[in-house]
C-alpha cells in the first residue's frame, strides 16, 4: 500500500501544561472554511474521525448558544461532546467551550482562528484544559489522528466550494 502525502498537514504543539494547539492550512479563502466550521449542514460531512459517524450535530450559532455532536464509532458505541459559543468574530474568530460528556467535569475552552494569505487559509485551533494530565488524556486517545482526519475531510469538502 502506498500513503499519499497531504498537501497540508495538521501541526500539533503543547504551548503549555495544559494546552494544545493545531494548525492546518487550507487551499480556500477563509470565508469559505469558516462557513464549513459553523454551519451544521457542512459540519455533517467532515466532524470526526473517518471512523466515525456524525449522528447529532445541534447548534444555536451565537455568542452564549449551545452546541451538541454525537458521533458513533464503528464498534466502540456513541460519544457525546457538547459546549457554549463565548466569542463569534466572523470569520476571524470562535471561542466556545467543548466537553466530552462522558468527563463532564473536565471543561476545554477552544479558541479557534482564521487567518488568510493568498487564498489560503490557516486554521489554529488552541485548547485548553483544566490541568496537565487531562490534557495528556486527550492526546493518548489519539486525538492527533482524528483530528487529522477531520481536518482532511474538511479540506475536501471546502474544495467543492471553490471549484
Amino acid at each position: 500500500m502506498t500513503s499519499v502525502k497531504r498537501k497540508h498537514e495538521i501541526m500539533v504543539s503543547l504551548r503549555t501544561d495544559s494546552e494544545i494547539v493545531l494548525t492546518r492550512s487550507f487551499d480556500a479563502p477563509r470565508d469559505l472554511v469558516f462557513e464549513a466550521f459553523t454551519k451544521p449542514e457542512h459540519i455533517r460531512q467532515w466532524w470526526g474521525c473517518d471512523e466515525s459517524e456524525l449522528k447529532v450535530c445541534e447548534m444555536d450559532f451565537r455568542e452564549g448558544g449551545k452546541w451538541r455532536h454525537v458521533i458513533a464509532m464503528k464498534g466502540k458505541g456513541e460519544f457525546a461532546f457538547s459546549g457554549v459559543y463565548k466569542e463569534i468574530i466572523r470569520p476571524e474568530l470562535l471561542v466556545y467551550t467543548s466537553i466530552f460528556e462522558m468527563f463532564p467535569a473536565n471543561v476545554a475552552v477552544e479558541s479557534v482562528g482564521f487567518e488568510e494569505n493568498d487564498g489560503i487559509t490557516t486554521l489554529t485551533c488552541t485548547s485548553k484544559y483544566p490541568s496537565r494530565q487531562v490534557r495528556d488524556a486527550v492526546i493518548a486517545s489519539g486525538m492527533e489522528t482524528g483530528a487529522a482526519q477531520s481536518y482532511d475531510r474538511l479540506e475536501r469538502l471546502v474544495q467543492t466550494f471553490v471549484k
